[in-house]
C-alpha cells in the first residue's frame, strides 16, 4: 500500500515520502479501514520533527475516515464495510495518510456526513471539547474565543454557545460572518483587542479560551478578564506559565475526550456542527497539502483524499 511517512527527523517537507510499505495487520481490539480521508493537523509536522520519538520510519496523518476491511480479535458490533471514523494511532512505521490504517478508537459515520468532512473532526473536536470543559464553560457564561477563526476555535464557539453561552469571538473576516450567523459577537485580532473585546461585552469576560497559533497574544487576553487563572489556552504553553494561565496540552488540564467524537459527528450530518476544509488532495500530492497546512494561512482543514 502507499503510505506517507518519514525516516529520519527534521522539518516536514525535507523528511516526508511517499513509500510502498506492507498493510498493517489490526491486533486485538482494533480494526484496520481502507482509508477514504485523512485530516492533516499541526501534530502531524511537529512528529516529523521528533515530537514523542520512538522506531522509524513513521508514518503521519491521525485523522482517518474509511470502511472497515479487516477485525481484530475480540472486536464486535461493527462488520467489514461499515464507515468508520476517528483518530488514528502515530506510533507504528505507518499511519492515516495510507492506502490502509488502524484504529483503535472508532465511530461509525452516520449518512449524511461524508468521508472528508468526518476525517475533518477528531483533532478539533476533542481539543475544543478538552479546552472548553477544563475552563468550566457552562449556560449563563460570557466567553471569549480567541482565534475562532482555526478549526479547534472554530468549533469551540459552536460547543460554548451550545451550552448557553455568550461567546465572544476574535477571528479574521474569512469566518468572521459564519460566526456572527452562528451567534457569536466577532472583533479582530491585533492592537486594541482587549479593548474591543470588553467593549462588546461590557466589561470583563467570564473565561477566554485561547485557540490561536502562538502569537504573543496571552497578555492581552489576560487583560480581558479579572485573573489570569480564567484563561486556557491549547497552544501557547510557555507564555502560559509565565503569566499564570492555564493550559490543555501535555502535562495540563484536561481529560482526553475522544469519547464526544460520536456525538458531533451526528451534529455535523444534520447541519448543526462543522469544521471548515481549506482543501483536499489527492495522496501523490501530498506535498502542495502539507506546504498550505505549514503556511499557518489554511483557513480550515487539510484533507487528503484517498480511497
Amino acid at each position: 500500500m502507499r503510505t506517507l511517512r518519514f525516516h529520519e527527523h527534521g522539518a516536514a517537507l525535507d523528511v516526508l515520502r511517499l513509500d510502498d510499505a506492507e498493510a498493517p495487520a489490526p491486533g486485538p481490539g482494533r480494526v484496520r479501514v481502507r482509508v477514504q480521508a485523512c485530516g492533516l493537523t499541526p501534530a502531524d509536522w511537529a512528529l516529523c520533527g521528533g515530537l514523542f520519538p520512538g522506531g522509524l520510519p513513521r508514518g503521519i496523518g491521525l485523522e482517518v475516515s474509511g470502511t472497515i476491511d479487516a477485525l481484530g480479535d475480540g472486536v464486535t458490533g461493527v462488520a467489514i464495510g461499515d464507515p468508520v471514523f476517528g483518530p488514528a494511532p502515530f506510533t507504528g512505521p505507518t499511519a492515516g495518510a495510507s492506502e490502509q490504517a488502524l484504529l483503535d478508537v472508532w465511530f461509525p459515520r452516520p449518512a449524511g456526513l461524508d468521508a472528508v468532512g468526518a476525517a475533518a473532526l477528531p483533532m478539533a473536536v476533542e481539543t475544543a471539547y478538552r479546552g472548553l470543559d477544563a475552563l468550566g464553560v457552562r449556560d449563563g457564561m460570557t466567553v471569549l474565543v480567541h482565534g475562532a477563526g482555526t478549526t479547534v476555535g472554530y468549533a469551540a464557539v459552536q460547543m460554548a454557545l451550545q451550552r448557553g453561552a455568550r461567546v465572544v469571538a476574535t477571528a479574521g473576516e474569512t469566518y468572521a460572518g459564519a460566526l456572527r450567523a452562528a451567534g457569536a459577537e466577532v472583533t479582530g485580532y491585533g492592537a486594541g483587542m482587549a479593548e474591543r473585546v470588553t467593549a462588546l461585552a461590557g466589561g470583563p469576560v467570564g473565561l477566554a479560551f485561547d485557540a490561536a497559533p502562538v502569537s504573543g497574544a496571552l497578555p492581552e487576553l489576560v487583560r480581558t478578564v479579572t485573573a489570569p487563572e480564567h484563561v486556557l489556552t491549547v497552544s501557547d504553553f510557555d507564555a502560559a506559565r509565565e503569566l499564570g494561565v492555564r493550559f490543555s496540552g501535555p502535562g495540563g488540564e484536561g481529560a482526553v475526550s475522544t469519547h464526544v467524537l460520536g456525538e458531533y459527528a451526528a451534529l455535523a450530518a444534520e447541519g448543526r456542527f462543522s469544521i471548515p476544509v481549506a482543501g483536499t488532495f489527492p495522496l501523490e500530492d501530498w506535498r502542495t497539502a502539507a506546504e498550505l497546512s505549514l503556511s499557518g494561512r489554511a483557513r480550515g482543514k487539510v484533507v487528503l483524499e484517498i480511497g
